[in-house]
Formats: C-alpha cells, structure tokens, sequence
C-alpha cells in the first residue's frame, strides 16, 4: 500500500481514526480551519457521506437490517464513490484531502464483526496509503461519556447490539467498541498510525495536531494564489459528532 506521495500525486491525504466519541471529528475540524486561514488548498470528507447510498444505509439501520457483509459492502460502495468522484480529482489538483476515517474503519469494524480480514482488505485494495494517519486513542468509559453528553442513551449498531455481546447496550458498547480498539492497535505498526492520547485536552491535542501537520507536510507547497473567506467559526456540536459516529 503506496502513500499518494510515494504515487506522485501533487496534494496529500490526511485521515484521522479513532472510536466513537474519541473527539477525532472535533480534532480534523479544528485542523480544516486553521489550514484554511492560512490560506491553504484543503478539501474535507466524512465516512459514509455519499449520496449514492447515504439514504440506504439509513434506512437499513433504522430497521436494523444490516448484516455484517451488508454492512461492508455498503460502506465499500460508499468509500469507493467518494475516492473516484472527490478524493482523487482534488490530490490531483494539488489539495491537501481530510478524510474523517478511511478504509482503516473499514478494517476493524467489519472484522470485528465478523467479515474475513482478507476479505474486507480486498474489496478496499484501490485505496491508496494516507500520507499521514492519525488514530485518537481515548479510554472506552471517556468515549461513553462523550456520546452520552450530547443524547440519553446509544444506538442500536453504535452499540454492537447486533453482534448479541450483552443485553446491556453499555456493556454491549464497552466489548465492541474494545474490540475495534484492538484491531486499530493490531494495524498502528503495518499502517503507521500517529497514535495521540484522545484523553487530554481539546487544545493540547490540536497543538500537537498542527504541529506534526507542519512537520509532515511542506505546506508552503499548498497555498491558494487568492484567499477564500472563512466559514463562520463555531466548533462542532458534541451531539452532533456523537451523531456522525453512529452513522458511521
């Protein structure tokens, strides 16, 4: 697996991973803004966003139809939709691409439900390397806590209620989400996963966010010839970061 730099594409890949309610989205959001004010060609896109399947996937988890093949195949579509139609055109035109998971999710939530690994990596073997992969490790009673802040109780595949771990939808979570945590530290090494401590502050985090960005990647190589005016500031809604996890 080749990072875009290594296949001479003139932009570069950034993607964050992390378990729901590790902050990750809140971390590459706080990222997009500051490579924006400084005037940087930067291009954003979440797992499970295209519309080709967007509305599908929905009403299959609203009705709790998926099952684990169902389940990857989906995303696959969904990945190998935005990889052809944004992420590619966008590292050709010289842009620095945020990607808010990559195939790396893929890899352990589908194993963990069950897919064969060799299997999950094949169906996503068009993927190029990230050139930087950051993994948000955070504590799975910090993550819990995230979720809960922002909506009284989890859903039903956030919580891995279809894998019939516990009747307990928090112990549920806390076995599922356990075991993604083990096939992300499983991959850190092959993929050469940043691996940063999700458990302290926003700020502290973003610091060192910007700073290994900086180290990285020359980014004087991206910046506008024009600057674009800045979306309005605010930061994203815990609720609503809870929300994309779980659509995830």
């Amino acid at each position: 697996m080749k990072t875009f730099a290594e296949l001479n594409f003139p932009g570069r890949l950034i993607a964050v991973e992390g378990l729901d309610g590790s902050g990750k989205s809140t971390q590459i959001y706080l990222l997009k803004r500051w490579l924006e004010a400084e005037g940087i060609k930067v291009y954003f896109s979440s797992w499970n966003s295209s519309e080709l399947v967007k509305s599908a996937t929905s009403k299959g988890k609203k009705r709790e139809l998926l099952t684990p093949t169902t389940f990857s195949l989906i995303h696959a579509t969904d990945f190998a939709d935005r990889y052809e139609r944004h992420l590619l055109p966008l590292l050709r035109a010289g842009y620095i691409v945020l990607c808010d998971r990559y195939v790396f999710t893929a890899f352990a939530r589908d194993v963990t439900r069950g897919c064969p690994p060799d299997w999950v990596r094949g169906i996503y073997n068009f993927a190029a390397k990230p050139d930087l992969t950051m993994f948000f490790k955070t504590d799975l009673e910090v993550s819990l806590n995230r979720i809960l802040e922002g909506r009284p109780k989890l859903k039903f595949f956030e919580a891995g209620m279809d894998l019939r771990l516990s009747s307990d939808p928090y112990e549920s979570f806390r076995i599922f989400q356990g075991r993604i945590l083990e096939q992300y530290m499983a991959m850190s090494g092959e993929f050469d996963f940043v691996v940063i401590d999700a458990n302290q502050h926003v700020e502290k985090q973003q610091a060192f966010v910007r700073k290994l960005v900086g180290e990285k990647i020359d980014l004087s190589k991206f910046k506008r010839r024009s600057p674009l005016p800045l979306p309005p500031a605010f930061p994203p809604d815990p609720a609503k970061e809870a929300e994309e996890d779980m659509a995830a």
